[in-house]
């Protein structure tokens, strides 16, 4: 028992010691590669002595690092949304894609780019955030109502339709007031095209989602494993369950101002987490930040090759790895309400 114990603490340490090294190869490989490759002495050029002169510095400086540091931020807040939602709903299929939440980001962002243009970035982030607590509220509002109780399988299918529900309402908004070139951003993830204004910004946000993501961590492990025990051993469900909420709209809501809707990530990473550092969300939260930033890096470098030298949405790259995962747990899993 201790030398299993001793090996379940081992792996999370050995990601988190790992973890600076990690996201320095993944920095350098996305910064050197995509339609123009750049060597390394010119990348610690650029970052030592940067010359607004120089084509290749300003590639790096201006597109490339935002680029990759958006693509380990994201990652990370929709790897934590994801391990949260499905700690606190005890649902293996919640996610922010499949529950609606960004969903209703990039719903709300299409209302007020209608009716409140000029919306300052600041502005927009809290609106995220707006979208992303009206879509998770429409989803379990319906999934509450449910008779016969509700499988993953079922809030899965709630959180698809009103998904699909809210995406439409955008696109037939942003067709008849002619925005649609402007919506295409929120709607196909162009990463590449992120505003380092608002990188800078959505930054104190995200910290605070990470925070509040740590904070209630230990409580998260305790509510896995059912509310009776995590009443019986005297938590506060509700107020852990507002909080949760609370972190998965501020996080998500940050990722979809930021980026756009990005689907899987949040379904994926948690369960590899789970599966290489056990259930304790201590230890699941940081790695799943980690191993969710560095995933949807990696996605990023992939995208800019499946189609050489255009670029491909990183949806699609997620999309092809999360759908067989996807379906794989549907299989395997089937309706079962679990941890």
């Amino acid at each position: 028992m201790v030398n299993i114990e001793k090996k379940t603490k081992l792996k999370p340490i050995l990601i988190m010691s790992t973890a600076p090294f990690l996201i320095v190869f993944t920095i350098a490989l996305s910064i050197t590669y995509g339609s123009k490759d750049i060597d390394v002495a010119t990348i610690w050029q650029a970052i030592t002595q940067f010359d607004s002169g120089n084509v290749d510095h300003t590639i790096i400086i201006q597109s490339r690092l935002p680029r990759v540091v958006a693509a380990l931020l994201v990652g990370a807040f929709l790897a934590i949304s994801g391990a949260i939602m499905q700690g606190m709903t005890r649902n293996y299929l919640a996610s922010p894609s499949i529950m609606g939440v960004t969903d209703g980001s990039a719903f709300v962002i299409t209302i007020c780019m209608i009716f409140y243009p000029g919306m300052s970035n600041v502005s927009m982030i809290i609106f995220s955030m707006i979208g992303s607590a009206l879509g998770a509220g429409i989803v379990f509002g319906f999934g509450s109502i449910m008779r016969n109780g509700l499988s993953p399988v079922r809030l899965a299918i709630i959180g698809t339709v009103i998904g699909t529900f809210l995406s439409s309402i955008s696109a037939a908004l942003a067709t008849y007031f002619q925005i649609s070139q402007d919506m295409s951003f929120w709607y196909n993830a162009k990463i590449h095209k992120v505003d380092p204004d608002i990188l800078i910004l959505a930054l104190p946000f995200g910290l605070v989602g990470l925070i509040l993501a740590l904070v209630i961590a230990k409580s998260i492990t305790i509510l896995s494993l059912g509310e009776s025990i995590s009443i019986t051993l005297g938590q506060r469900t509700k107020w852990i369950k507002v909080i949760s909420i609370l972190t998965v709209v501020c996080l998500t809501g940050t990722a979809v101002a930021l980026v756009g809707k990005i689907g899987f990530v949040g379904l994926i990473i948690p369960h590899i987490t789970r599966f290489i550092v056990g259930v304790d969300y201590r230890f699941i939260i940081p790695c799943s930040a980690i191993i969710g930033g560095i995933f949807l890096a990696l996605c990023d470098v992939g995208s800019r090759f499946i189609n050489y030298p255009f670029e491909t949405p990183i949806g699609v790259v997620t999309s092809l790895i999360g759908v067989p995962f996807f379906l794989y747990l549907i299989h395997t899993r089937g309706g079962e309400r679990r941890a």
